[in-house]
């Protein structure tokens, strides 16, 4: 190789480098940020209407302990998610109806907390309600687990709709005899939203937002909500008949992992 082509190599070499570091760098911060973009609220400074029961916060959800990242009961959502979901819940009102949210945005720390315990077999302590007929060993084949969550980008919620006025839920206590979450709404675990066919993370083909074998009350209650979200920008991710995304996405591709707490954003106000 000449001297000529040696330096022409070279150089090729470090304009790839640079580009490679300036195209990744922007989710390389975002993964190590303790603080949020200017753009991300606390839902309840949009709408403090909106009911809030945010279950990775608990130990009441399918891993069976409060999930890494989530330092208060708190939905952040981008500044344009939580406006049109602020419009949806003004719709609902006039129905008698409120949204209530399970969870908003997710850190990528939480995101790694269900991969591990995904890949632990033995812990199989919430099962019976959760994913009774899903072998464990299949939560990554089936989807239910990935390395990555929509949630991380900031504008992706999961959700319900809760008759006015609003009974309170029990809180879950660790032990408790489970049920599982297909059961129907008079057995499993009680919620003070309208009968979805399933509970909240319930994982089962029967939470397929437009499963046929769910008719009657239990489809109209997943359609009105469908039907309320879609009509300002949400979309439905067809496997479940909470999880919406607002589109367009502030953040398509970056995924955050600042702390579910009300000091990682730059105001609550």
């Amino acid at each position: 190789m000449t001297r000529l082509s040696r330096a022409v190599r070279g150089l090729l070499t470090a304009l790839a480098t640079l580009l490679a570091v300036t195209v990744a760098s922007p989710t390389a911060r975002a993964a190590t940020d303790t603080t949020a973009p200017a753009n991300f609220v606390a839902l309840r400074t949009v709408d403090p209407t909106i009911l809030q029961e945010m279950r990775y916060f608990t130990s009441h959800n399918f891993v069976g302990e409060r999930i890494d990242g989530y330092l208060q009961p708190l939905c952040i959502l981008t500044r344009p998610a939580a406006e049109a979901l602020h419009q949806a819940q003004v719709k609902l009102l006039r129905e008698g109806y409120s949204l209530k949210v399970y969870d908003c945005y997710r850190p990528q720390r939480a995101v790694n907390h269900f991969v591990r315990w995904a890949e632990d077999l033995d812990d199989q302590v919430m099962k019976s309600e959760f994913y009774p007929n899903v072998d464990k060993t299949r939560l990554f084949e089936d989807g239910y687990i990935a390395e990555k969550s929509g949630h991380s980008r900031g504008s992706t919620m999961d959700l319900t709709i809760v008759r006015l006025p609003a009974r309170p839920t029990r809180p879950y206590h660790p032990g408790e005899p489970l049920v599982p979450c297909y059961a129907s709404q008079d057995q499993r675990f009680p919620d003070n939203s309208v009968d979805m066919g399933t509970g909240f993370d319930c994982f089962d083909t029967l939470a397929h937002t437009l499963d046929p074998r769910v008719e009657g009350r239990q489809r109209d209650n997943r359609l009105l909500l469908k039907s309320t979200l879609e009509d300002l920008g949400f979309v439905n991710l067809a496997e479940e008949w909470w999880h919406y995304t607002f589109k367009p996405e502030p953040y398509p591709d970056t995924y955050f992992d600042f702390p579910v707490s009300s000091k990682s954003l730059v105001s609550t106000d």
